[in-house]
């Protein structure tokens, strides 16, 4: 309810007495709601304590957020520097959404993820850095730069490649003796 009535007021130009109330509203919640930031209807924050919404940020309709979230920037861009979120977003426990991109609708966020790309909708991203592991419900097979059981040993291959020249070299100057 604070974040709307000091939106409205950072939307008409005064900036002061909207930052005044969105920080008397951090100090009564622990949930830090810039009021440059669009935020839709619906929005549901579970546990808010330590949520952080930045200035530009754009939250879609009916989307949660729970304990820690970020919607923050990276210190690097100017403008539009934080995320949009589509409509019916899930966002878990402590995720960080850093930087300027898209996270699709009906996307779940897990908690405790890293994000800082575009997520699709209908998509569940994990991790630090966030990777997409469902599309639409369905589990996306891991590629090959993901295998961390079969890593090349970068020593055997160089190995292998002076060993096959070594050959080459040896064929060459049998040849040459012939």
């Amino acid at each position: 309810m604070l974040y709307r009535v000091s939106h409205a007021l950072h939307e008409k130009g005064y900036y002061f007495p909207a930052r005044f109330i969105s920080q008397g509203a951090k100090f009564l919640t622990g949930i830090e709601i810039h009021p440059g930031a669009t935020i839709g209807k619906g929005l549901f924050i579970d546990h808010g304590s330590g949520v952080v919404i930045g200035e530009t940020a754009i939250v879609g309709d009916n989307c949660t957020l729970y304990q820690g979230v970020t919607l923050g920037g990276t210190g690097k861009d100017t403008g539009k520097r934080h995320p949009t979120l589509g409509n019916n977003v899930l966002v878990g426990a402590g995720a960080k959404l850093l930087g300027n991109f898209t996270i699709g609708d009906g996307a779940k966020i897990a908690a405790g993820a890293v994000v800082l790309q575009n997520v699709p909708e209908n998509c569940t991203a994990v991790g630090i850095p966030a990777r997409v592991v469902r599309r639409g419900g369905e589990k996306v097979l891991p590629t090959d730069e993901m295998d961390q059981t079969h890593i090349p040993d970068p020593v055997a291959l160089q190995l292998a490649k002076i060993e096959e020249r070594l050959a080459k070299l040896e064929k060459d100057e049998t040849e040459a003796d012939a």
